[in-house]
Order: structure tokens, then sequence, then C-alpha cells
């Protein structure tokens, strides 16, 4: 089988199906054999291992998971690449190609009607474009033991930061609060075509069998977490007042204090416990 992420190749195969890369799907396919591989040997993947890829783009990393996997379901939205991954797949019998948006399926159906018996992970090169609708969608599905993916760096660093880090925002809490994430290695723009502006790093994400706090109600947690980081440069209390318009400017103060907080403190400074604490006193209001 030729090396799908040498340029000679990739150029060969995608100019004889008249295939054009796409600004807007966030197209950039591997040229460094390492990287799929690396990718692969970190997931700690075998023969009980399914595995949700999506953009498989050219199938560089397709054909690494399908070697090492039980079964690969690779979605795929972009359909011009149908007749190249039906020429660069061949030969990968474990390997189901579904053509689609992620965003509009259910995943923990997919995981239900294709890995049974498995255990399900996900292992991708995302797209830029949609790395945190889809991270989400992933993460809150509470289908995968394991998610392997290759995301901007600096998305990478904003999932792994911690309170009072620049970087920490609502999606660094969200991504905490559904797994423990670990950053294994960065991605040189020397390593696609076409090359991106950026560099990239491989994430891990083991996913928690519970969250890392108990609130007495999630939907209104993740409401306060929001509204605290929607106006960041705000104090607490005058950002929950835009976002929790249930309670007054006041009520939030006293509430906070109670929780023994300063009234003048600013989200950011705020961990996923601290957060927790105060949206378990809301809801006792």
């Amino acid at each position: 089988m030729r090396e799908l992420t040498d340029i000679d190749v990739i150029r060969d195969v995608l100019g004889r199906h008249g295939f054009h890369f796409s600004k807007s799907k966030g197209q950039n396919f591997l040229t460094a054999a390492w990287v799929p591989e690396e990718i692969v040997e970190r997931a700690g993947l075998d023969e009980n291992t399914g595995v949700l890829e999506i953009g498989p783009g050219l199938g560089s990393l397709t054909v690494k998971l399908s070697e090492a996997a039980g079964k690969v379901l690779a979605v795929e939205l972009d359909e011009t690449l149908m007749p190249v991954l039906a020429e660069t797949l061949q030969g990968c019998e474990n390997t189901e190609v579904l053509f689609g948006n992620i965003l509009k399926k259910d995943v923990a159906q997919l995981v239900e009607e294709n890995f049974q018996g498995l255990r399900p992970v996900v292992c991708a090169n995302l797209p830029y474009n949609v790395t945190s609708p889809v991270l989400a969608q992933l993460l809150e599905s509470r289908a995968f033991r394991q998610i392997t993916v290759m995301v901007q760096k600096e998305v990478a660093q904003r999932i792994c930061a911690g309170a009072g880090n620049k970087e920490y925002s609502a999606f660094s809490i969200l991504c905490q609060w559904y797994a423990e994430p670990e950053l294994l290695f960065d991605v040189s723009p020397d390593c696609f075509t076409p090359r991106p502006k950026v560099t990239s790093s491989v994430l891990q994400l083991t996913t928690r069998p519970s969250p890392p706090e108990q609130v007495k109600d999630e939907k209104l947690f993740f409401r306060i977490v929001r509204a605290a980081f929607n106006q960041r440069r705000k104090t607490l209390p005058n950002a929950l007042a835009s976002g929790v318009g249930e309670f007054t400017k006041q009520e939030l103060q006293k509430i906070i204090i109670e929780a023994g907080f300063p009234e003048n403190i600013r989200g950011e400074a705020l961990s996923i416990h601290d957060f927790a604490q105060i949206a378990n006193a809301l809801t006792q209001r």
C-alpha cells in the first residue's frame, strides 16, 4: 500500500479524482507518517476497540486505525472525497465510511449500532472550524471511554487550562467536567498540506465515570459558568446578573460572599469546585 502521507502520492490521488481543498471545511491533510502512527500508539488501540473517526480526509489516519482496532467508523462531511476514500481504504475490511455532518448525527446511537461488544473511543484529526462543537457533542454523549484528537494548539491549551490562567474559559470547564485532558505532543504546520498558519496539538481526554463535583442542577451550573465567562472582565455578581436573571445583583452578591468569595471576584479566578459551590447555593435559594 502506498504511503498516504507522501506528498507525491497525495497529489496523484487527489489529482486523478479532481479533488480541490476546501478552506471552509478546514481541510489539511497530513504529510508526516509519524503523526498518525503516534496517534494510534498513544490511543492504545486493540482488536477490542471500536473507533469513531471524524474527518478522515485522504484516509492516512484511517488506515492506521484500521490496522490496530477492531472496527473503525469514519464520518466525512465532504462527499467529493467518496471516490478518493474508496481507493485509499481498499483492503480495510473493518472500516466503514459514513458521509454526512457529524453535528447532525446521534453519536450515542452510532456507537450503539456500530460498536457492540467493543470499547468505544474517538481518534481524529478534527477540522479546525468545528473543533469546539464537535468536542462538546462527543463529551456530552458520554458514549466514549477516551477521545484522542488533533486540534489547534491554542484550543488544546484552553481545554487544559486551570483557574487563573489566561486561557481558562467556559470551554475549559465543560471539557474538564466530562473528562481529564492531557496534552500529548505538538504537530508543526510543516506536517500538512495545505500548510496551516498555526501549530497543532494532539490531546487525549479520558472521560470521567462521573462529574468531578456534585451539583443539584447541572443546567444551572453551566448557565453560571457561561455567564461568568461571557463577560469575563466584569465582577462575578455583575456577570451573573445578566446571565442568571432570576436573581438580583444584590442577591447574587450576598450568595457569593456567604460562599466565602469576595464580591469583586471574577469568574476566571474560580475553579470547578468553586462554581459548583455557588451553583448549589443558588439552587437552594
